[in-house]
């Protein structure tokens, strides 16, 4: 089976993958109504050659404002770093055809960045992730190059996070009934899943058993309204999809605890090449990977030979 057979989207994605659900994800975030007239254009980066999304949701809001959305169920700390790299994309994007050499000042939308967290470690309601924390200090490099200090370095980037599981941010979950119904729907497959188990542990479940937890979640959502219309169309689909996510989720965690027993002290990249090995190991095809790391394709396939 080729690797665009084989791509799958995500279930966050596919839901909020269209203008009407992303002006009800708008006022939930911002609490704030668009009006019809104004233009919602959808810019997600993807991957041409292998059909791959590479950020979760981006969208442009009348010309005047980009909102770049991810998704998350692990917690990330470089999600800032991450989103530098999308923005930078994005725009590279917008401007093509522009002259940026030109004697007058180009417009750009200004940006707003947001993760959405839904997994089972404890995280707070709100949280801001800053770009600047991710710069060596400068007091550790001034000395030797000559660098003042300052308070603030020249480049900063600072990413929303908002907690949607179930019972967290009640107030915005209230102003989407898609949102909200996204929560009540992982929390639902996450509560027949953990049935199913019977105390054991989700990723020693049989595919069987898991779609079974799915369909049960998705079952119980239509009989209560929730989602129904897109469970209706989409059903089958998100069966997949979720297996799919859970089982990097599943997979991202053995890593994590792995590697907090090793006590590995990585480099970027190292990290990056310990990361995707683990994950092969754990039997991930490498867009599964692709996905659950936010790295190229290709950056895949050339750290498993490492």
């Amino acid at each position: 089976m080729s690797v665009n057979a084989r791509y799958k989207d995500s279930v966050f994605s596919l839901l909020f993958g269209n203008e009407d659900a992303l002006r009800e994800l708008y006022k939930a975030l911002f609490g704030v109504a668009l009006p019809l007239d104004v233009d919602i254009t959808i810019n997600t980066l993807e991957d041409a050659l292998y059909m791959t999304r590479i950020n979760d949701l981006s969208f442009e809001v009348g010309g005047r404002l980009v909102v770049l959305v991810e998704h998350q169920s692990t917690i990330n700390p470089n999600m800032a770093v991450r989103l530098l790299i999308y923005i930078s994309r994005v725009y590279e994007k917008m401007l093509t055809g522009k002259n940026l050499y030109g004697r007058k000042r180009l417009t750009i939308p200004r940006p707003e960045f947001i993760v959405l967290y839904n997994g089972i470690e404890e995280y707070p309601d709100t949280d801001t992730l800053n770009l600047a924390d991710a710069f060596t200090k400068a007091s550790e490099v001034a000395s030797a190059l000559g660098i003042p200090l300052s308070e603030k370095p020249p480049l900063d980037l600072r990413v929303k996070v908002y907690n949607i599981n179930e019972g967290r941010n009640k107030e915005m979950l209230r102003r989407s009934a898609i949102l909200s119904g996204y929560s009540a729907f992982i929390a639902k497959a996450r509560e027949f899943t953990a049935k199913v188990a019977g105390g054991r542990k989700s990723s020693e479940l049989t595919n069987d058993e898991k779609d079974a937890a799915m369909k049960m979640a998705i079952d119980w959502c239509v009989e209560h309204g929730i989602l129904k219309q897109f469970f209706d169309k989409h059903g089958s689909e998100v069966r997949n999809m979720l297996y799919d996510e859970w089982k990097l989720e599943d997979a991202l965690v053995v890593e994590r605890e792995e590697g907090r027993e090793e006590g590995r002290e990585e480099g970027w990249e190292a990290k990056e090449v310990v990361d995707v090995n683990n994950l092969f190991d754990f039997g991930l095809e490498p867009e599964q990977i692709s996905r659950a790391l936010k790295l190229p394709i290709d950056k895949v396939l050339r750290y498993q030979s490492k």
